[in-house]
């Protein structure tokens, strides 16, 4: 039986406090068979919660339902960029990406928003392991012309004009073969 209705769990998650309450709600939440992806990023966007704790509900929610499994990686890589940049080196939020490309191997924007979380000055994340990744998905998605560019400009801005020229050459015959 129900302990929450959906407006409570809905406010447990938003303004809860205490994480013993939050995760009531939340197992509350699964028991109902909550989908909805709206109310879980209302739990992700809580401040009084710990990447640890984070990770924990994504997980479980992702596992719960792989129906929404890629929107949830997503959301929490985009929670982990944004709130937790600064305690990580954008880890969690690399790791959320490579999980939400692995749900959807063929959706580009997991790779573009791990490119997009490169800081030159920082190396964060790391260069090596973000091409790694970056180059990885150039093997299933779609928008192949969109990757190589987004590739090209991660080595130009490391100064690697060698290796931009080449995947902006590889963009560039893409996309002739195309028309």
């Amino acid at each position: 039986m129900s302990k929450f209705s959906f407006e409570e769990i809905r406010e447990k998650f938003s303004t809860g406090k205490d994480f013993n309450d939050i995760f009531d709600a939340f197992e509350d939440a699964l028991e109902q068979r909550i989908q909805d992806v709206d109310l879980y990023k209302l739990l992700f966007w809580n401040p009084s919660l710990k990447p640890e704790e984070l990770c924990l509900f994504g997980e479980k929610l992702a596992k719960e339902f792989p129906s929404i499994a890629y929107e949830t990686f997503m959301w929490l890589a985009s929670v982990f960029e944004a709130t937790y940049a600064m305690y990580d080196n954008f880890e969690l939020a690399m790791k959320y990406y490579q999980k939400a490309s692995e749900q959807r191997p063929s959706e580009a924007l997991p790779y573009l928003n791990a490119a997009d979380c490169y800081d030159l000055d920082l190396n964060i994340p790391p260069f090596d392991s973000l091409i790694e990744f970056l180059k990885k998905g150039l093997k299933h998605v779609l928008e192949k012309r969109t990757l190589l560019l987004r590739i090209a400009y991660l080595y130009q801005l490391r100064g690697e004009q060698e290796q931009a020229a080449y995947y902006r050459k590889l963009a560039d015959d893409l996309e002739q073969n195309q028309n």
